[in-house]
This record gives C-alpha cells, structure tokens and sequence, in this order.
C-alpha cells in the first residue's frame, strides 16, 4: 500500500537556484541535467575558521562523505568561507540539502547549493580582492568572514582595523 504514495507537494530545498556557472560552456538544459544527477555541493557563507574535520563531522550525519575541498583565498591561500562536499550518492547530498541548508555552522547560517563538479582552480574565491565576490559587497563587519565588506573598508580608511603600508612620504 504504501508504494502507492506520492510527494504531494514539490521538496524546495532540493530546487536548483538560478544561479548558473559562467564557465560552463553547455546549454541550460544539459547544465540543469547535470546540477540533477550530481552529489556535489557547494557551502558558502562559512566562517572563515570553520575546519574541514568540523565539515566532515556536520555533514556525515547526513551520509558517505567522498571528498571535501575546503575554498582558498588565491592571494592568502588561507580558508576563506565556502567549501564542496562531495557524497558517493544523490540520496546522501539531498539529506544534507534539505538538513543542513540554513543551518549554523560558527555563528554563521549555512548557504547550499547544487554544483556540477570539483574542477582544479575552483578552490579559490573569485573576488578581486582574492575573495568571494559576495563579500566584496556586503554592508556589515564580519570579523567571522576575514573582515571583508564596506564598513571593512571604512575601518581601513580611519586606521582603526588594519594601517595600510605607509610610502614613507610625508603628505
């Protein structure tokens, strides 16, 4: 009797977001195919101090864990708050999808998504700054997130967060 019952309503925790990797040289569809086969997902908003153990620990309750490729700031090579994590299967990736997306970690909820695969390079943020363009353009100090943002910014310019090299001329 009940191999007769269906979902009534759709899992939204397991729709694919628009966001859509400007490196993929495939059309939507196949790019949808794909984000819908795979076990791969990408976490964001991490704090800049979350470990890989602490990653492994959180997400294996929710399956086999294959791979975890903490993200790097390509100037610091330092962790700098995303991270793939990589099932052996769909099932295990969508637990984590709907368990763990909008969950704390460090003080700091939770960003999932859907990738299509680890490609070498993917590991470092994308940012000009060396980091994640996200938080090139966020209006608050997170000192959990390196510190970026406007009001970072405003705290360099006053001296008050960091001094920036002198050039050793008066002014």
């Amino acid at each position: 009797m009940s191999h007769n019952l269906r979902m009534l309503s759709s899992d939204s925790s397991l729709e694919l977001s628009l966001y859509r990797d400007q490196q993929f040289n495939g059309s939507n569809d196949e790019l949808e195919k794909l984000l819908r086969e795979s076990s791969l997902l990408y976490v964001g908003n991490l704090s800049f101090y979350t470990t890989e153990d602490q990653i492994y620990k959180l997400f294996g309750r929710c399956g086999d864990i294959k791979n975890v490729f903490m993200g790097l700031d390509k100037i610091k090579t330092m962790a700098c708050g995303f991270c793939f994590v990589k099932y052996y299967n769909r099932a295990d990736a969508e637990n984590a999808m709907r368990f763990l997306n909008g969950a704390y970690l460090d003080d700091h909820i939770l960003r999932m998504d859907w990738d299509l695969g680890f490609r070498e390079g993917r590991l470092y943020r994308r940012g000009g700054s060396g980091g994640q363009v996200r938080d090139e353009f966020r209006e608050d100090f997170d000192a959990g997130r390196g510190g970026l943002g406007k009001q970072a910014e405003a705290h360099d310019r006053r001296g008050t967060h960091k001094r920036k090299k002198s050039s050793g001329l008066a002014p």
